[in-house]
């Protein structure tokens, strides 16, 4: 099973802006000295062991993953704008996939906003792409934002074969893979989900404002966290803004870091990344939650930043 991030950021897109770039730049030009500049070698190594903030970008499309089985069978997550680039990937590599498997955790527009660029899979009458959610009429939601004034064409343009499942306590099988979900905390409600393929296990869980419950050692959590292989979850907040938002929906990330070495998780991906942090600053973030971690009693979880384009494999 691996896992491609397409989309990272919460709220909504961020684009990384050309006075972010010219400050990169500017911090790397500062870096150099002649001795950096001898050789194509020199050069490589300088680049090399430069901060990661400075020699890429943590991605500024709205949540979506991508979750590939062992046989390919592809399952998405959620459909926001990160779903386009997607759909370009797929373009260049002229991967026609036939069938695709999109869970949504929540409709919030962030999470639903790129499904209408996913192409070309849904203008394409060969496809079929079966959509999952335990909301109960959900299909309405996704043809609402298709609808006059908010976009140019209807969800009835879209040629694909289009399926709505409504899920209700079933474990879900797909291919060799099962799907478990549960409801969260966030405001309205969303959903995170478990997907199990030969002994390996993933949990995405964004738009989570974990609480006292699911710290709880009862079967039903153990069942679903405990000794989970990796967990990707919502962050967006330090823990002074997660107390000034309460009830907002989300999690700080020292949150994050308490609850995977709780459940025993051997990875954990900060997500959702605020649309006001810059990439210095969440690489900072990363610093501080591995630094956090290591002060822990408990199992020590791997940290990482979830970056746009960046694949898992589990």
């Amino acid at each position: 099973m691996r896992v491609h991030f397409w989309g990272v950021r919460g709220s909504l897109p961020t684009p990384i802006l050309p006075a972010q770039i010219a400050s990169k730049i500017a911090a790397v030009v500062q870096r150099v000295e002649p001795k950096d500049l001898v050789s194509p070698e020199a050069r490589e190594a300088f680049i090399a062991n430069l901060p990661a903030h400075l020699t890429g970008t943590v991605g500024g499309n709205s949540t979506c993953i991508e979750v590939r089985l062992n046989d390919d069978t592809i399952i998405i997550i959620d459909a926001g704008s990160g779903i386009a680039a997607f759909a370009s990937a797929l373009r260049r590599r002229r991967e026609h996939v036939r069938h695709y498997h999109l869970f949504f955790s929540h409709y919030h527009w962030d999470h639903i906003q790129g499904l209408p660029f996913f192409t070309p899979p849904v203008y394409d009458p060969r496809c079929k792409i079966t959509f999952y959610s335990p909301v109960k009429g959900f299909e309405s939601f996704l043809r609402a934002q298709m609808q006059y004034p908010y976009f140019p064409i209807t969800m009835e343009t879209m040629s694909a074969q289009l399926e709505f499942r409504e899920l209700d306590n079933e474990v879900v099988h797909i291919s060799d893979a099962t799907v478990e979900f549960r409801k969260m905390k966030h405001p309205g409600g969303a959903y995170s989900y478990k997907f199990s393929e030969n002994g390996r296990s993933f949990i995405f869980s964004t738009d989570t404002e974990l609480t006292e419950e699911d710290f709880r050692k009862t079967e039903e959590n153990r069942d679903f966290y405990h000794r989970v292989n990796l967990i990707v979850m919502d962050s967006q907040y330090t823990l002074d803004e997660a107390i000034e938002k309460y009830d907002w929906g989300h999690s700080s990330y020292s949150l994050a870091v308490d609850f995977a070495s709780e459940w025993e998780i051997e990875r954990l991906y900060l997500f959702h990344h605020d649309p006001l942090y810059d990439d210095k600053k969440m690489y900072g973030i990363l610093k501080s939650s591995r630094w956090y971690a290591s002060h822990l009693e408990g199992r020590q979880p791997a940290i990482e930043l979830a970056t746009e384009d960046t694949e898992i494999t589990i």
